[in-house]
């Protein structure tokens, strides 16, 4: 188990680390300059077309440099790329605009001194569901939500605070989902209200040391006291069975058996289960072996290889040497002889095997 959660937590790194990897340049999700399927480059032109002065920043810095004021919109997006350092930097430099922040995760709204997101969002198109005159007699559709902390429209995807919009529906800005339902009115409503937007496509070089992930940033809440729980269940097993073994016991080492007594030991014990094949095996796999060592033909036989594929060589061997036929060594030296019937049988297969091992002995 505890291999199963170290697995666990290094495919949970590698998997944020590809993450970030890719997600560079100007193909991330609801980026303004992406004309892909979760681009937003359609909203930001027609912001643009309806008079709107759109700026797209892609750096903390650039963010400084463009002086958001009081008659600015900073949207921003790509929001996981943001860090403590970036988030202190985002609300020092958004001077007194007015900042929406796309699809935040857990680990955002607690820097940005917000709850957990809230609760689940309902299938199909959401009525916006609030006294806000705005959004009135809207909805939108979309394939993926999330509720915010907090009153909110449509569902709680989108909590307007004033200063500070938290938008937990993000598709209903991107390219390929902004024809559905109200969708549009509501992104050029969200982002249009000042005359001008600056669009701050957040990233990761502008994270410090101490911006760090940490595993407990990748792992979901419910995590920890599984975790916490294995440990506690592992102690009391390591505790149970230590209480049912008891001490350990001092044994004394193995004694030396002569090989006679294992010998006749095991003949016993094939005798009695009356295992005559088994046994007359064992007599010509040792017949084998010693035969293949008499005649310096190595541990494979006589070509090389394994045991069972050079048994025709082996006899091929043998026969030339002791002048016997090819047919009479097969049938008592190789495993496809004939098994004895009887114990008379296996008893006259040995002195055959002992025989003819004297006579490549002699030779």
């Amino acid at each position: 188990m505890a291999f199963v959660v170290t697995l666990f937590l290094l495919l949970a790194v590698a998997a944020a680390v590809l993450t970030r990897g890719a997600e560079t340049g100007e193909d991330a999700d609801v980026d303004p300059a992406n004309a892909g399927a979760d681009g937003a480059q359609a909203v930001a032109r027609v912001l643009a077309d309806e008079g709107v002065e759109v700026d797209v920043v892609r750096s903390a810095d650039d963010l400084a440099a463009a002086g958001a004021d009081a008659g600015t919109t900073v949207v921003v997006t790509s929001t996981e790329r943001l860090g403590e350092s970036t988030v202190e930097r985002l609300r020092r430099d958004a001077g007194g605009a007015r900042v929406v922040v796309v699809d935040p995760g857990p680990e955002l709204l607690a820097l940005l001194d917000r709850p957990g997101p809230g609760g689940s969002v309902p299938d199909g198109p959401i009525a916006a569901g609030c006294d806000d005159d705005l959004y009135a007699d809207l909805s939108i559709e979309v394939d993926d939500a999330r509720g915010m902390p907090g009153d909110g429209c449509f569902a709680d995807t989108l909590v307007d605070e004033g200063d500070l919009v938290l938008l937990g529906a993000p598709h209903v800005l991107t390219n390929d989902q902004v024809l559905r339902a109200d969708n549009a009115a509501v992104a050029l409503r969200l982002l249009g209200q000042d005359d001008r937007l600056v669009w701050y496509v957040a990233s990761y070089d502008d994270l410090v040391g101490d911006d760090g992930v940490d595993f407990t940033s990748l792992l979901p809440d419910q995590v920890g006291p599984g975790v916490a729980l294995l440990a506690l269940a592992t102690l009391a097993l390591i505790l149970w069975r230590g209480r049912r073994l008891g001490p350990l016991s001092v044994e004394p080492l193995p004694v030396v058996v002569r090989a006679i007594e294992t010998t006749r030991s095991r003949g016993r014990l094939y005798r009695r289960a009356g295992d005559r094949a088994h046994a007359a095996e064992a007599l010509r796999a040792a017949t084998r072996a010693r035969v293949r060592a008499r005649m310096r033909l190595g541990a494979g036989g006589g070509g090389g290889g394994g045991a069972g594929s050079d048994e025709p060589a082996l006899v091929r061997d043998v026969a030339l040497r002791v002048g016997r036929s090819e047919a009479e060594v097969a049938h008592l030296l190789t495993a496809a002889g004939p098994p004895p019937g009887t114990d008379r049988d296996l008893i006259d297969l040995a002195a055959a095997l002992a025989a003819l091992e004297e006579e490549v002995r002699r030779t």
